[in-house]
């Protein structure tokens, strides 16, 4: 790859860096702390960084990350996104304190809430708060028994899926919005339609899935990992019952992505975007990172205690982080007939080579290129109905008569 095209700036780039600032945050106000011991969790070592210690958000820090991000935000509606590890484990007056200082530096803009948990505290408080407050919450629940359980066991080794289905159960029987949150690893493999018709029943509209492709300390891929084309095939039986039946009544990450994609539209999944940089994290004390998946010392880009949000997301390192992505995809994929859709994925994933020797390959390749050559028929079509007013439902009496 030449050096040039390490330094480049699109026109895109340049609209988008020079426009009203606008930006998703993940807020970790308990850092890595977590009541869970998930086998592929990529971030209960994060609290390395900050000495093995898991201190949570001062109350200070807490208005101070709620002003600034208010603030940093030059658009009309900000949504703050809770996550952790565990967010629950600060309780419920944590939150209270945090939708006051939202209140109190709002300036007349729409503020929007969503937490991310793995459901095994949720109970008619929390429940309560979630409803009357406005909360859209993630459950991250990987589906059946048996695949959840594989690898969401909780500190003492006992597995979680009855508190998770519990905790759930309370969701919905008060009334809380929700979606769910699964990864795709090693125990989902072959068993996409098992997945999706379990989350169905339990209530799912709103779908996302994560494939799992990390390391261990040894440097090996874990054994929990998914494969490239056992991922493809899991997202493509997914899709083949999802098209037969559900389309505009159930909602997949991936499919949305796509389509958007298909209509030359931003995907609203960064993996899918071609560029990074528009969902950072900050931890418990302040400290910003360029994305939940790169948070090691030398991508740290400040802490916001010291130099505004808005200054350090529009900072050197931000951009030449978002840029990145796609200026260092390898020939291949920038040749590839479905980069359009995929732009390589997220970095995180790209360790493997090209055949000439190429670094920066994603993981997934095969997977995604089996995907997206699957639903390429189907979203050809419903790009044509969206094009004409109508609803993309169609595509299901369409698929029945093919």
């Amino acid at each position: 790859m030449g050096t040039s095209f390490d330094k480049t700036l699109t026109l895109n780039d340049a609209v988008r860096l020079t426009g009203p600032a606008s930006f998703n945050i993940m807020l970790k106000p308990a850092g890595s702390l977590c009541n869970l011991n998930c086998k592929y969790c990529y971030y209960l070592d994060k609290a390395d960084i900050y000495g093995g210690r898991e201190p949570v958000m001062s109350e200070g820090m807490l208005e101070t990350v709620v002003k600034e991000y208010i603030a940093a935000n030059e658009v009309g509606e900000v949504t703050f996104n809770w996550h952790g590890g565990e967010p629950l484990l600060l309780g419920v007056d944590f939150y209270r304190k945090a939708l006051a200082f939202e209140r109190k530096y709002a300036d007349g803009k729409i503020i929007h809430n969503t937490i991310q948990t793995n459901g095994t505290l949720l109970n008619r408080e929390w429940a309560d708060f979630f409803r009357e407050n406005g909360f859209l919450v993630g459950i991250s629940i990987d589906g059946p028994r048996d695949v959840h359980d594989r690898y969401r066991k909780d500190r003492g080794g006992l597995p979680s899926f009855d508190r998770v289905m519990q905790g759930l159960e309370i969701l919905r029987s008060s009334g809380v919005e929700f979606n769910t949150m699964s990864t795709i690893n090693k125990a989902s493999e072959g068993k996409g339609r098992e997945v999706y018709r379990f989350l169905k029943a339990a209530g799912a509209r709103y779908m996302q899935f994560m494939p799992v492709v990390e390391f261990e300390k040894s440097g090996r891929i874990s054994p929990w990992s998914v494969s490239g084309i056992a991922f493809g095939k899991f997202l493509c039986d997914i899709f083949d019952e999802w098209v037969q039946n559900d389309v505009s009544r159930i909602f997949v990450g991936q499919f949305d992505a796509a389509l958007a994609s298909w209509c030359g539209v931003p995907p609203g999944i960064c993996a899918f975007a071609e560029t990074c940089g528009g969902n950072s994290i900050i931890e418990h004390n302040g400290d910003l990172y360029p994305c939940d998946h790169f948070v090691f010392p030398e991508r740290r880009l400040g802490n916001i205690a010291e130099t505004s949000i808005r200054e350090l997301m529009g900072s050197d390192a931000q951009i030449r982080f978002g840029i990145d992505k796609r200026n260092t995809l390898p020939s291949a994929c920038r040749k590839c007939r479905w980069l359009f859709a995929c732009h390589g994925e997220c970095p995180k994933h790209r360790f493997k080579s090209t055949g000439p020797g190429e670094a920066g390959l994603n993981a997934l390749c095969d997977g995604y290129k089996l995907f997206f050559s699957h639903i390429s028929p189907y979203m050809d079509y419903m790009k044509g109905l969206l094009l004409q007013g109508l609803s993309p439902a169609g595509v299901m009496l369409w698929h029945r008569g093919r």
